[in-house]
């Protein structure tokens, strides 16, 4: 038989692939202690590719705003464009630590310190405000699927 299908699965890989489970439990019975109840085959992955696109997505931002700010929003001095670039560098670096337990920390101060810019100019206030409610968002993601 070459018809490019492949071999049908025996009885107990057919129900836990259709989301049943292969040792007869309910479907609809909550997880056990060790089970994970998010349906993701790699939920800590997952949530670690949640906080780094996240902050990468805020470096662009943080990296693309300085002109329309210059443009728009006015006065924009060197101390606060050294600020944007220090901030974009430090989503990207923190981006690639995802796997470390601390590098949520650290992306909550860095949220903090992006508002704390605000004293720099007033557009960065507003940004870190936004950022910081997609970083709380992104922590409760974290929160429900990793528990």
């Amino acid at each position: 038989m070459t018809d490019g299908n492949p071999p049908p699965a025996p009885t107990g890989d057919r129900e836990a692939a259709a989301g049943g489970s292969a040792d007869g439990a309910e479907a609809g019975a909550p997880a056990g202690p060790g089970e994970r109840r998010s349906g993701l085959r790699n939920p800590v992955k997952a949530v670690r590719g949640l906080g780094a696109g996240t902050l990468a997505l805020e470096a662009l931002v943080l990296v693309l705003a300085i002109q329309p700010i210059r443009v728009v929003g006015g006065d924009l001095g060197g101390p606060a464009i050294a600020a944007i670039v220090t901030l974009a560098v430090a989503c990207v670096l923190l981006a690639g630590q995802m796997k470390r337990r601390w590098a949520w920390h650290a992306g909550t101060v860095l949220q903090g310190l992006l508002m704390l810019a605000g004293l720099l100019h007033w557009s960065l206030l507003v940004l870190g405000v936004m950022f910081a409610l997609v970083w709380a968002y992104a922590l409760h993601v974290r929160r429900v699927i990793l528990g």
